[in-house]
């Protein structure tokens, strides 16, 4: 098929190189000219046969909502936007409503994979109506992994973010789960060689998975992991999640408090935790490198 990619960063300019060698024809547009194959996306969407199909990877967020409109006022009568970046699904359905007007349809698709995706496939999670995806499916079916798995038609217009949105929010709680059990491997003292310890988890074990085979290899990079900083950024659906939860009466306790843990993490002296230590000075004396206060209880927490 004939597609168009808005967006040729690292996930972009690796999914045109995949539907490329999948035989598909790909007009790929991007701010940076020395990858891009056009200069606007007006001559994006001129190079493209009818019924023209336009996949956006740009950042979610105002650069997504600002390239769809600019598509809707280009795209016609039959024509369809995917947008495949990590936009929250409440844009999907406004972005889905305002192409309908004109006669364009929407797919949303959250794509998962990172730089491995390029040769092993992207996991995809895709809404919108059974015509509009079939318009697409071609380049799904060349995106996703090898097998029987890694895509699904979720449901409606943004059920695919919606379904990334808390693919994401799980991945925070493994990945936090993961960080504390080396913390406390290598804190104890008591187990020689951490980073063999959590390679032996990787076959036989309940928890092994793929970021278990990547924290394997950034230890085997950096054993002690010396010289990066323990500071984790949140791309945004982390949050979602847990919104979503509260707005569904759904407790998210593990995938909250991984949330959090990354709030934590950007604080080199956290100011809360400068409040729980005087406190506990407070009432205990054992907390930070004081004498008790007149009455305080120096034995523990009370």
């Amino acid at each position: 098929m004939d597609i168009g990619m808005v967006g040729l960063g690292k996930m972009g300019g690796n999914m045109r190189t995949r539907l490329q060698r999948a035989g598909h024809t790909v007009v790929g547009f991007d701010r940076n000219p020395e990858v891009s194959d056009v200069g606007s996306l007006e001559e994006l969407v001129a190079a493209l046969p009818s019924p023209k199909v336009v996949w956006v990877m740009v950042p979610s967020g105002d650069a997504t909502r600002a390239t769809v409109r600019e598509l809707g006022e280009l795209l016609g009568e039959g024509d369809l936007v995917v947008d495949g970046g990590n936009s929250r699904w409440t844009d999907d359905q406004a972005n889905a409503e305002m192409l309908a007007g004109k006669g364009v349809g929407f797919v949303d698709c959250g794509v998962s994979g990172g730089v491995w995706g390029l040769d092993n496939g992207y996991a995809l999670m895709f809404g919108g109506s059974a015509d509009d995806v079939a318009k697409v499916q071609p380049a799904l079916d060349a995106l996703k992994p090898e097998g029987d798995f890694g895509a699904v038609h979720a449901g409606k217009v943004g059920a695919g973010h919606f379904s990334k949105m808390v693919h994401n929010g799980i991945e925070y709680a493994v990945m936090q789960a993961y960080a504390e059990g080396w913390e406390l491997l290598e804190k104890a003292e008591v187990t020689d060689n951490v980073t063999e310890v959590f390679r032996s988890w990787r076959e036989g074990t309940v928890i092994r998975s793929w970021l278990l085979d990547l924290l394997v290899a950034a230890l085997d990079e950096t054993p002690a992991l010396e010289g990066i900083r323990g500071y984790a950024d949140d791309s945004g659906e982390g949050r979602w999640t847990v919104e979503a939860g509260i707005e569904n009466a759904v407790a998210t306790p593990a995938i909250t408090a991984a949330l959090y843990a990354r709030f934590v993490s950007r604080q080199d002296d956290s100011p809360a935790m400068k409040a729980v230590a005087a406190m506990r000075n407070q009432f205990g004396g054992h907390a930070i490198q004081t004498s008790p206060p007149q009455g305080g209880d120096a034995s523990g927490d009370s």
